[in-house]
């Protein structure tokens, strides 16, 4: 992979970073501490069984986008360290562009992500 090609990712892997960032903020958790957020519900909410149902569901979507943050970060460690960037994690091969280009924090080539299901 060329320069050009690490520069790219590099901003593309910023750009998702910052959005990850918002959207956990936006649903009321600290991105920087993994434990830490604020559940706000309308008042009078009564329904217990729907409160925790939007609760769960809330903590899920906050830990989907705290992985995938912690999978971009890991990305940009890599390219910061100048090693490792779109090599796979488990077989030492490089990530195809194409799985790249859609999944830039990728840690895994196609191959190995399909055994690994």
């Amino acid at each position: 992979m060329d320069q050009e090609d690490m520069a790219r990712f590099r901003e593309t892997l910023e750009q998702e970073r910052r959005q990850l960032r918002a959207q956990l903020v936006e649903h009321g958790a600290d991105p920087d501490h993994r434990g830490s957020f604020e559940l706000h519900f309308e008042r009078g909410f009564a329904d217990t069984a729907q409160t925790t149902a939007e609760r769960d569901r809330l903590l899920s979507v906050i830990e989907n986008l705290r992985q995938t943050l912690g999978d971009v970060e890991h990305a940009l460690g890599k390219i910061a360290k100048g090693s490792g960037y779109g090599v796979c994690e488990r077989c030492g091969r490089e990530i195809g562009r194409e799985r790249l280009e859609a999944l830039p924090w990728a840690r895994l080539c196609i191959t190995c992500k399909q055994v690994r299901r």
